[in-house]
């Protein structure tokens, strides 16, 4: 019995059971529907450990707790788990809004409650597709996954029958280094591409490896031959340059279930709406609020909006989803204990993930690193692209990447620059501080340069190529004369570019050695106290980086091109 039905022999809903004292701020279950009855807190009794057990009945519609779960909304040992602040209730949340994007096709668990969640969640092992894990000082990156998959009552009419799914909808959502800002990359599915070899898991734990395929739809990359996620994975990362650090995946029944959870989804049509060929999407002009069958209609039409491609869906997607963020961030998802564990429930159900995050408390990690980014500073995009030009023409039906658009795209944010306006107005101050800062740098390095024996110089691989700190080394060595330089391996975080750190009583060594690699004033970082005589600089080599001597790549851009569409999660924006 689901979490839905549980407990409705009594007409009681599972989720009224539970009320929030504003005396304390705990969540207490309610056992009985008598008001007369007091409402104790669920804790677990203190015993010694020598005093027998006395097994007790659960309330209707309370799930058993399985041997290991701690009490629901307590802690192992007694004392129930405050829930009323908002720090912890967000640690609990892949948190509102933020993660609303996984809901088109594919979702994520909303909220994070029981341990016994963990049942409800699918792990794959992806052999080593992603990073398998990610760091609190580093950007992270998930892909976002919906399959056209047909599982699940009343999706017969979706998708293609007896089709294992395909990579239908594909979002790559990279969270910056600061956790201040987002961006949600779409990729469309009838994008051509290259698909690379893929190792998968079998079930009797062996690997087999997918052979590559050359030009072909890039949502072929999950289900068919075999593949499964981590093949989607691979192939964005050869597609965009960006590692890819978990995945995340689920089907039709995500969008229903989560939208009905979580009350609805508000949502804005230009004109009226009667796609009568594929979703069956009905609706007037105006707005609508839509939940289950309609909400999966809504992403799903390609008949009812645009110029019917699979792009401008893309678009309808995107604006669903902001939505979805906004409501769910709202003070009346975020308060209500019946929404909060009616979106636990329905969203582990829709979840597959990869094993670096494939548990309750693993995604609560990842929901610690999400919960501070505010829906204005996520911006929407999709990967630029244009017709085949293999196809003839009034037979387009696939689309190649538009390099001219998509390079300093991806540029961007592989170089973890924020897309949003607002982003980049409230880092003006910061910037204009930076001017100041770099302009007595300039001013130091106008001085006399030092000679190559007297730089003192630590090299590290922050990002660069494999083997680049040794090679910098020996070049410095041996072709420059800096014999007091010296290999100090990787990084212990990676850089979005070269930079070198010097002090401000190094300043000649500094120019010194930023003639002999090349590097432009941008990468120079003025300490603010002075070094004593034997302390080294630090040089720290970045993807940027090619080979000693070589001017670095060219700086990542700054400002997207006009004709890339972008939007905003915080703005509403109806249908066209």
């Amino acid at each position: 019995m689901d979490a839905q039905s549980r407990g409705r022999a009594d007409e009681i809903d599972p989720a009224d059971q539970w009320v929030l004292n504003p005396r304390t701020g705990n969540y207490e279950l309610r056992l009985a529907d008598s008001a007369a009855q007091a409402r104790p807190k669920v804790s677990a009794p203190r015993r010694s450990p020598s005093a027998p057990s006395t097994p007790t009945k659960p309330a209707p519609g309370v799930p058993r707790p399985r041997r290991g779960d701690p009490p629901p909304g307590g802690r192992r040992g007694g004392r129930s788990r405050k829930l009323g602040g908002g720090g912890r209730k967000k640690a609990l949340a892949i948190t509102g809004g933020v993660v609303a994007f996984l809901l088109v096709g594919g979702a994520v668990a909303g909220y994070l409650y029981y341990d016994h969640l963990n049942g409800n969640l699918s792990v794959t092992d992806v052999a080593g597709a992603g990073t398998g894990g990610f760091k609190k000082d580093q950007a992270i990156n998930i892909l976002v996954i919906g399959t056209d998959k047909r599982t699940g009552a009343g999706n017969e009419n979706y998708g293609d029958k007896d089709s294992v799914g395909h990579a239908d909808t594909t979002i790559l959502f990279h969270v910056s280094k600061d956790r201040t800002n987002a961006t949600a990359l779409s990729i469309p599915r009838d994008l051509i591409t290259d698909i690379p070899a893929c190792p998968t898991k079998q079930p009797d734990g062996s690997t087999k490896t997918i052979a590559p395929t050359k030009s072909t739809r890039f949502n072929t990359s999950l289900g068919q031959e075999g593949r499964d996620a981590g093949c989607t994975m691979r192939t964005v990362k050869e597609l965009t340059g960006i590692e890819v650090d978990h995945f995340m995946m689920a089907d039709f029944n995500a969008v229903k279930t989560l939208s009905t959870a979580v009350g609805g989804v508000p949502v804005c049509l230009d004109k009226a709406v009667n796609d009568e060929e594929g979703s069956h999407l009905k609706l007037d002009a105006g707005e609508h609020r839509l939940e289950g069958e309609q909400a999966l209609a809504f992403v799903r039409t390609r008949h009812g909006f645009g110029n019917n491609s699979d792009l401008d869906r893309i678009r309808i997607q995107q604006q669903f989803l902001g939505s979805m963020m906004r409501e769910m961030k709202s003070k009346e998802t975020l308060t209500s204990p019946k929404k909060f564990l009616s979106l636990a429930e329905a969203a582990t159900k829709s979840l597959g993930v990869d094993s670096g995050i494939g548990s309750i408390g693993k995604l609560t990690d990842l929901a610690g690193e999400l919960k501070g980014i505010d829906t204005k500073n996520i911006t929407f995009t999709t990967l630029p692209v244009k017709d085949n030009p293999a196809e003839p023409e009034g037979k387009k039906a696939t689309v190649v990447v538009e390099k001219s658009l998509a390079d300093p795209l991806l540029q961007m944010i592989r170089g973890d620059v924020s897309l949003t306006e607002v982003e980049k107005k409230e880092q003006a101050a910061k910037e204009a501080a930076d001017a100041d800062a770099k302009a007595k740098q300039d001013a130091l390095l106008q001085g006399n340069r030092a000679a190559a024996a007297d730089v003192r110089v630590s090299v590290y691989n922050g990002g660069g190529p494999k083997g680049s700190a040794s090679t910098t080394l020996n070049w410095l060595q041996n072709t420059k004369g800096v014999g007091k330089s010296s290999n100090d391996g990787n990084a212990p975080s990676k850089v979005g570019a070269t930079q070198l750190e010097y002090a401000p009583n190094q300043a000649d060594q500094a120019r010194a050695l930023a003639d002999m690699m090349g590097l432009p004033a941008t990468a120079l970082k003025v300490g603010t106290a002075d070094a004593s005589a034997k302390t080294p600089m630090k040089l720290t080599l970045g993807p940027d980086f090619q080979q000693p001597g070589a001017p670095l790549a060219a700086p990542v851009p700054q400002q997207l091109p006009e004709d890339v569409q972008q939007a905003q999660a915080d703005k509403a924006i109806c249908a066209k």
